[in-house]
């Protein structure tokens, strides 16, 4: 699958995402979706991320939750939308080994996820 046809399969999983959560209670607003390559290697250097990042190539979007107007900052806040990322096929941040990063949500490509 090419890069292209890789974005539009993401952008056509996260509108899913998004109904998703407004019809099960949880509001969202975009953090992160688009990365720089020169912002995505100054974020590893700080430990912060990844120089390859799924954000430079507009496969990844971080979102901040909303749950009864309070904003979540907790990865388990967003352990529901994980799970419903990940039976749509994505990956979800709140299952990284060496940093849970809850409010990702990605979709893999060479390697990456």
């Amino acid at each position: 699958m090419t890069l292209s046809q890789k974005q539009q399969q993401f952008t056509h999983m996260i509108g899913q995402l998004i109904a998703w959560a407004g019809a099960n209670g949880y509001a969202l607003t975009f953090g992160e979706a688009y990365r720089t390559p020169d912002q995505a290697k100054l974020n590893a250097q700080s430990g912060k991320g990844i120089a390859n990042s799924l954000h430079t190539q507009r496969l990844a979007v971080d979102f901040n939750l909303f749950i009864d107007g309070q904003y979540q900052t907790q990865t388990e806040a967003y352990l529901p939308l994980g799970e419903y990322w990940e039976s749509l096929g994505g990956s979800w941040g709140g299952r990284f080994k060496s940093r849970p990063d809850g409010n990702h949500f990605s979709l893999g490509h060479n390697g990456v996820r």
